[in-house]
C-alpha cells in the first residue's frame, strides 16, 4: 500500500474563486481537501490574513493543479454591481 503525500497547493481569495477552482479540478478528476478560513464568530475576520480557502492536493497532481489554477486566475473578472 503506497501513502500519498498532500501538499498547500494553493490559497483562493474569495468564495468565487474557490468555486472555480473546484468545478476545473472536479473535471479533471483531481482530488482535493479544501480548507475555508471563515469563521462565524469573527464575522470573516480571518479572511484578510489567510484568504477565503487553502487548497491541498496530492503532491504527483500539483503540476496540473498549478497549470488549472494559472489558467483561471488569468481570465478576466467582470464585476456587474446595481449601484
Amino acid at each position: 500500500m503506497t501513502s500519498s503525500r498532500w501538499i498547500k497547493a494553493h490559497t483562493a481569495e474569495s468564495i468565487f474563486e474557490t468555486d472555480m477552482i473546484k468545478g476545473a479540478l472536479d473535471r479533471e478528476g483531481i482530488q482535493y481537501v479544501v480548507k475555508e478560513h471563515k469563521d462565524t464568530a469573527y464575522d470573516g475576520l480571518f479572511i484578510l490574513q489567510k484568504g477565503y480557502a487553502s487548497f491541498f492536493v496530492e503532491e504527483k497532481d500539483e503540476p496540473t493543479v498549478m497549470t488549472i489554477i494559472r489558467r483561471i486566475k488569468s481570465l478576466p473578472h467582470v464585476v456587474y454591481t446595481e449601484d
